[in-house]
């Protein structure tokens, strides 16, 4: 990956949206006051990134441009009143069903362990942090049941253990983020973020080959 582009929804929220990356495990390498008031930022996905050109997510607000066509959108659509139209609730129904329906980032993690701590900080801070709570939905996908040792390790796993979801493939698992800290899609209600560990030894995996249970 070169760089990705995601903006924070409100202009006061760019300090809540870079705690929020950093919970995730980016590393922040730039805060730029710019002379709108707001923060640009620039994070990297480890610490070996930081002079490289790759690996970076970059964060700002969304552009004023772009929050125009979007209230825009939400005034023709009627969206959040009595006579909103059918498509945004058929399309938040097909987000609630499958967080991969439409657009959203992906990260890959080295390590099982270190994904399951982020996400339990962040169902802690769903629950508890007075500027998070209720902000957070999270949802996970196991891989596809089959192989022992893998399916054993998600038995144990504090995260998937009583999870019912699966991904489109095996030998790894998904997590997902979603918040109106952040903005995108067509709406620009709120962002999608996911979280991908891959178990080592297979070259059949989520991310290699696409499976249907």
């Amino acid at each position: 990956m070169g760089h990705m582009a995601l903006h924070y929804k409100n202009p006061e929220e760019g300090p809540l949206a870079a705690r929020l990356l950093a919970m995730l495990g980016y590393v922040q390498t730039q805060d730029l006051l710019l002379p709108s008031g707001t923060h640009f930022y620039r994070f990297v996905v480890d610490q070996r990134h930081h002079p490289r050109g790759d690996g970076i997510v970059y964060l700002s607000c969304v552009p004023d441009a772009q929050r125009d066509l979007m209230n825009a959108i939400h005034e023709a659509l009627h969206v959040g009143t009595d006579n909103e139209h059918p498509a945004v609730g058929a399309m938040r129904q097909k987000m609630d069903e499958d967080p991969e329906y439409a657009f959203h980032y992906g990260t890959l993690l080295e390590s099982l362990e270190d994904l399951e701590t982020v996400f339990l900080a962040l169902e802690d801070a769903n629950r508890n942090d007075p500027e998070l709570k209720g902000r957070l939905k999270l949802v996970y996908n196991r891989g596809l049941p089959g192989t022992a040792e893998v399916d054993t390790r998600l038995d144990a796993s504090p995260i998937y253990k009583d999870v019912t979801r699966f991904a489109y493939g095996k030998h790894g698992v998904q997590a997902f983020l979603e918040t109106d800290i952040l903005s995108s899609g067509m709406l620009g209600e709120t962002m999608i973020l996911e979280f991908d560990y891959i178990f080592p030894g297979y070259s059949n995996h989520v991310l290699s080959v696409v499976e249907w249970a």
